[in-house]
């Protein structure tokens, strides 16, 4: 799920940008350093909303010995935070016997063999490997570059990512065609 979160970053900046625009400088440096970032605690950073007339940047402190000054800056940020249980679109990367992996924007997600539908089956002969069925009554197939729909069943958050184990199981899920 998509949240707008203010965040605080600290950055310490050289010497060289005192100058009358190193709130410029700042800004770039804060898109920089946090943009495509993941936090445990709140997600992944997709974008920083402020723009260098909006940011909250707090006034300079001398490192001393060390001659940088730290600035605090609080920013607003649009945030991807996965829960278990939410219904996501995905584009398959990786598919093997024990699942697929699918892409869903910075977050990857595995569907195990185990929650992916009976008459799905893996078949290894074709090029590339891939989970399809042969029925008369639809005929689907999940490879590398297929959409799917899945059901987020289980999420674990570490400091610097986040992992999560989806479903196709359920109502709704599997692979999305186009229409």
């Amino acid at each position: 799920m998509f949240f707008i979160k203010k965040l605080h970053h600290t950055i310490q900046l050289h010497p060289a940008f005192f100058t009358q625009n190193f709130e410029t400088y700042l800004t770039e440096k804060l898109y920089k350093d946090v943009e495509g970032t993941c936090t445990g605690r709140f997600g992944y950073v997709i974008a920083v909303l402020d723009t260098n007339e909006t940011l909250e940047i707090s006034q300079g402190k001398v490192i001393p010995s060390v001659g940088l000054a730290e600035f605090e800056v609080a920013y607003r940020a649009i945030v991807f935070k996965p829960f278990k249980g939410e219904v996501v679109d995905g584009v398959v990367s990786q598919v093997n016997k024990m699942g697929f992996f699918a892409d869903v924007g910075p977050l990857q997600i595995f569907v195990s063999s185990h929650l992916i539908p009976q008459d799905l089956k893996f078949d290894p002969a074709k090029n590339p490997p891939c989970y399809a069925n042969n029925s008369e009554d639809s005929y689907a197939v999940i490879e590398k570059g297929t959409h799917v729909r899945i059901k987020i069943v289980g999420t674990r958050f570490d400091a610097t990512d986040i992992f999560a184990i989806g479903t196709i199981k359920d109502d709704f899920c599997g692979v999305v065609t186009g229409s």
